[in-house]
């Protein structure tokens, strides 16, 4: 047992699961989300990292100074139940439906970690899920997953002016907490990886930031920095799957869309991050040479 939860079934190696703090619900999730309007978000300035998402119509932003300290928002998007979740040592944004087997859950940080990603529990069930997996790794829920929803890690400016009518998460949260300092002040700089990886891939700075996609049970990995020499668009095959990919450095904001114009789902993380959950990934190269694996 670790934070009051039973492991033995788990589909990672106990001694793999590590505590992060030592108890449950120390990082308080948001269940009762306070949101304004965009022109209310005063506790904001343009270049705010934020999490964008667009469901049903409806916007939302989820500033990143306030999901660091809670990670977890329960809210809904035209009555439907989901969950954005924010793993600061990851670097992921990732939202999710809240309805699972019929039943809307209702999530919780657990304070352990796999792969140094954050592990959330669901009150109802007690299950364990792993955020970046998209799947609980344990519990009466166990091997279950969550549908994705496409999560735009970007500026607040950028976001605000591609979705004027969106609101935001706002700082009335229930809790006090310093939300313009940074709890992990210089760790994205750092080499430093505070818990073990399953898999370690050093050909970049663990810190980089890559958006990640997954196409028929293929991984690839788009490092920003090469998206940044590719150029405003181009098109890359994965698989049998030729997608139209768009990074826009100076709004901060990627667009992946299939032959079929939908918009294909990316997700932002570090490169330690990705390549730890997917450590057979292709890597995007200008050089239009696939990188693989050492």
């Amino acid at each position: 047992m670790k934070n009051g939860f039973d492991l033995s079934r788990a589909l990672h190696p106990e001694d793999k699961i590590v505590t992060g703090v030592p108890s449950r619900d120390e990082t308080p999730s948001i269940d009762k989300p306070h949101l304004v309007d965009a022109g209310e978000a005063n506790f904001l300035n343009d270049d705010d990292l934020v999490l964008g998402v667009e469901y049903k119509g409806v916007a939302r932003a989820y500033p990143k100074k306030i999901m660091n300290w809670h990670q977890v928002v329960n809210d809904e998007m035209k009555g439907t139940p989901v969950a954005i979740t924010f793993c600061p040592l990851c670097g992921s944004g990732m939202s999710f439906l809240r309805n699972v087997e019929g039943q809307t859950r209702s999530f919780g940080v657990s304070g352990l970690v796999y792969n140094n990603n954050v592990l959330f529990f669901d009150r109802e069930s007690e299950s364990l899920w792993c955020q970046i997996e998209s799947r609980s790794i344990s519990g009466p829920l166990r091997k279950k997953t969550l549908q994705y929803i496409l999560t735009h890690q970007t500026r607040w400016g950028t976001w605000k002016n591609k979705h004027p009518q969106t609101r935001v998460l706002s700082t009335r949260t229930g809790y006090v907490r310093y939300y313009d300092r940074e709890p992990f002040t210089g760790y994205e700089k750092r080499n430093q990886i505070f818990f073990p990886l399953e898999h370690h891939d050093d050909r970049y700075h663990p810190k980089e930031w890559v958006a990640g996609i997954e196409v028929n049970g293929l991984y690839k990995a788009y490092r920003l920095k090469e998206l940044e020499k590719a150029g405003v668009g181009f098109e890359d095959k994965v698989g049998d799957e030729t997608l139209w990919i768009h990074y826009s450095p100076n709004r901060d904001f990627l667009t992946i869309r299939s032959r079929q114009n939908k918009v294909w789902p990316h997700t932002m993380m570090f490169w330690f991050a990705w390549m730890a959950f997917h450590p057979q990934s292709e890597v995007f190269s200008t050089d239009s040479q696939e990188e693989e694996p050492e």
